[in-house]
Order: structure tokens, then sequence, then C-alpha cells
């Protein structure tokens, strides 16, 4: 059981209290926004991200949204789209999807905790550790869709080699 774990060993505690202390652990900027919902920013290599994270009780569902401004010329749509759906083939968890009217990339996750299930602290610092990972993995190639005018499949190609490049 690492440190975190063992600060926060309780069946009773609420996610997003989870999600508070983690945030304080690794010094990321939070704000509890609501008792089920908070917002960080977490610093990647490529831009800082902002995250949402929020509890349905009643869907039992801690849902985590990573946000980036993305502001495509309107001509690249389709190719980021294309390149989008390319991306969310290779992703284990979480999606892409593109918010055109806020101008944003948004990268979502639901972790489903049915039957009065507990988040633990190292389940829920993963998924908020993969959400930050999938956007600096994919970012340049977004990137080169949009301003370089490459194709999806040539700006995916890049983003997998840069992800095995830096291993």
């Amino acid at each position: 059981m690492n440190a975190i774990e063992h600060d926060l060993f309780t069946d009773d505690i609420h996610p997003i209290d989870i999600v508070e202390t983690l945030a304080a652990h690794h010094d990321w900027d939070f704000d509890r926004v609501a008792e089920d919902q908070i917002a960080m920013s977490i610093e990647g290599s490529w831009r800082s991200y902002s995250l949402s994270l929020a509890w349905s009780g009643h869907e039992e569902v801690l849902r985590l949204i990573c946000t980036f401004e993305m502001e495509p010329p309107e001509d690249r749509i389709p190719e980021l789209l294309a390149l989008m759906d390319k991306a969310n083939d290779r992703l284990w968890t979480g999606a892409f999807t593109l918010w055109s009217e806020q101008k944003m990339m948004i990268y979502r996750y639901g972790l489903t905790l049915c039957g009065e299930q507990t988040a633990s602290a190292s389940q829920i610092d993963y998924m908020v550790q993969a959400a930050v990972m999938s956007c600096e993995r994919f970012y340049p190639a977004f990137q080169l869709v949009c301003w370089g005018n490459r194709s999806a499949q040539e700006a995916l190609g890049i983003a997998i080699a840069e992800a095995y490049g830096r291993a």
C-alpha cells in the first residue's frame, strides 16, 4: 500500500475527497467546485490541461473531463475528426471529442462504481495520469492536422512514433 492509499484507507470516503487529497499530494492547482466536483490544472510537456472530476451518486460514476483549447481552421475539422477516430481506436480508456462551439478538445472517461463500490486512490491517480498521458501523446498529431496540413494517418504515425521514442 503506497502512502496515498494509507492516508485514504476507508471504505466510506467520497471519491472527490480522494481526488482532492491526490491533487494536494501532487501539488496540482485545484478548486473544489462543489461537494461532488473538483477542477484541476496539470502541467504537461506540451501545455497545461484543465481537468474536472465529478461524482454522480445516482449513476455511480466518477466522470473525468480533460480539456485543452483547440481552434482548428474550419477546413481542417473533417481531418481532425478523422484523426480523433483513429486515436480513439488506440485508446483502452477514455475518448477524445471536439466541442466546436467552445473551441475545446476533450478527453473524457467515466469510472463506473456500481453496487456501492469504492474507487481506490491509486485507481483515481491512474485515471488522471492516463488522461494527461493520452492528451500529451496525441496533442502533436492534433496540431499537425490542424496547422501542419498533414493527413490524419500521417499525423497518427508521428504520434505513435513519438510515444515510443520517449520511453
